[in-house]
């Protein structure tokens, strides 16, 4: 792979990665202000299991057309506007659709999921998840034209919204609620409680909608259906994927409350569950970030003589910067659960599962690439429904037993077995010669490093945390010495990436 390529990937990957890894981070330190300004742990199970929803929903609304629109903007460059539009009008009319439904039908909604008493929560989540749909276009358009910086820009401006509206309502609110009451009287309640998540998370999304006008108005309309009905024929199979996909991250919490006899101990384990959940982001952070760079980078480089070589070396670096991102979370976990409050500890065994299946997950998808450029998408279908397969029966077997820590393994095999069958296909039918020795070797290394650390153990935190920092360095020091030499780091222009052993196609290679 050429290295201006490479570093134009590490380059956007990096814009990507801040709007999604400081806004999720960002987002991540509203965790420890809900676990400790919400009344109890069912109250956070609540947002968790209405957020689970959220994200399924919203699959079900975008039903494939972002990868759908770089496809056919990129297979139809001359008619690139075209597309645009076409993906635009049948998103928007889709999402107004659903909105005016769920804001009729708020209250039988409610009843039926247990929120009878605040029919609200579904009638803001119905709009939020409608505007998140329609907006995820003009987003797919921006990385599409190559615009980082603004698609950086507007997402992190929406998380300083969401995130100032919690500040207001949760805690500065309440404040001036005991001091002087007559300022906010008028407009907060008390008791409206959690309800103030959903209200601010409806305030940013409606800002961003507004923000992303002058993208949905910069091509004039031009709407084809014969256009859609090729696009649907194309991404219809990934809403499958999509939905079995997503639904292996949040079944889990939308069964949850189904498996236990007593709803109020669902709630609470729920609530744990999710708080804890949250601490293993940063792996799904990068993962995301390096989606938003790579998706579109693939297919444009379809048509490359040295394609396959550029996707082996982006899995090969993928699979080292996780691994490094896994050792940081577990061996500074210590510090890490300070986040949360201390109730919610107990939870914290779920951390290095979880991490393993986002790592899966990221490895699921650079594979995932086969099925995409050969327009087979039907095999990514087939494989989100094997693992979804996976999740619900793990979890219907062994929560009501084992509790959530039977979701987290739920969703290390589900995703472990779906990144082992894609592999063996994607080998049959797009065959690419990952350097599976370096991967491996990288892999081993890491699990040594991981059990040396917990073979290793004192009762004073510091010196555990001393000691999993000098086991970071060997890690440290091997991707130095095998893939990142210091003088090509310091003078990348004059040592190319290429040549050296373990590189895909050199000495070493699977």
């Amino acid at each position: 792979m050429p290295k201006q390529e490479m570093q134009k990937l590490a380059k956007e990957t990096a814009i990507y990665g801040m709007s999604s890894i400081v806004g999720k981070f960002l987002n991540w330190l509203l965790v420890p202000l809900y676990t400790y300004v919400l009344q109890s742990s069912g109250e956070y199970g609540i947002v968790t299991n209405l957020y689970a929803w959220t994200a399924l929903l919203l699959v079900i609304l975008t039903y494939g057309m972002e990868t759908g629109f770089f496809r056919f903007a990129n297979k139809r460059r001359d008619e690139a506007d075209r597309v645009y539009s076409t993906t635009l009008t049948s998103v928007f009319c889709t999402s107004l659709a659903f909105a005016v439904c769920i804001v009729a039908f708020a209250r039988p909604i409610a009843t039926a999921m247990g929120y009878g008493g605040h029919p609200e929560f579904i009638g803001m989540m119905g709009v939020i998840v409608a505007m998140d749909a329609f907006g995820s276009i003009p987003f797919a358009y921006l990385r599409y034209k190559g615009r980082p910086v603004k698609f950086a820009a507007l997402k992190l401006g929406m998380i300083a919204v969401n995130i100032g509206c919690n500040l207001f309502f949760l805690v500065a609110c309440p404040w001036i609620a005991a001091r002087q009451p007559g300022l906010v009287d008028w407009f907060y309640d008390p008791g409206y409680g959690v309800s103030y998540v959903f209200v601010s998370n409806l305030i940013s999304t409606s800002l961003v909608t507004l923000a992303l006008l002058p993208e949905v108005l910069r091509v004039r309309f031009d709407f084809s259906g014969a256009l859609l009905r090729k696009m649907l024929r194309y991404s219809l199979p990934l809403l499958v994927l999509g939905i079995a996909g997503i639904m292996n991250q949040t079944v889990d919490k939308i069964i949850f409350p189904f498996l236990f006899a007593d709803p109020s101990e669902a709630q609470a384990q729920l609530g744990i569950y999710g708080a804890c959940f949250k601490v293993a982001m940063v792996m799904m952070m990068f993962t995301q970030a390096f989606r938003y760079a790579y998706e579109p980078f693939i297919f444009a480089k379809h048509q490359d003589r040295n394609s396959k070589e550029a996707y082996a070396d982006a899995m090969k670096y993928f699979v080292i910067f996780s691994l490094l991102i896994f050792l940081g979370m577990v061996f500074y976990l210590d510090l890490l659960k300070y986040l949360i409050r201390s109730d919610y500890w107990s939870g914290l065994r779920v951390v290095p599962v979880v991490l393993w299946g986002y790592i899966f997950q990221g490895v699921f998808f650079n594979l995932s690439l086969w099925y995409k450029l050969l327009d087979k998408t039907m095999y990514g279908a087939w494989l989100s429904l094997l693992g979804l397969a996976v999740t619900l029966a793990v979890n219907v077997a062994f929560v009501p037993r084992y509790g959530y820590m039977a979701s987290a393994w739920a969703s290390f095999a589900c995703y472990a077995v779906m990144m082992v069958v894609s592999y063996v296909l994607g080998q049959r039918y797009m065959p690419i010669r990952y350097d599976l020795k370096s991967m491996a070797l990288y892999t081993a290394v890491a699990l040594a490093l991981f059990a040396a650390s917990y073979l290793v153990r004192t009762d004073n935190m510091w010196v555990n945390l001393a000691w999993r920092t000098v086991l970071l360095v060997p890690f440290v020091l091997l991707i130095v010495k095998r893939d990142f030499p210091l003088k090509e780091v310091l003078h990348p222009s004059k040592s190319p990436l290429k040549g050296r052993p373990g590189k895909t196609g050199e000495n070493g290679t699977i």
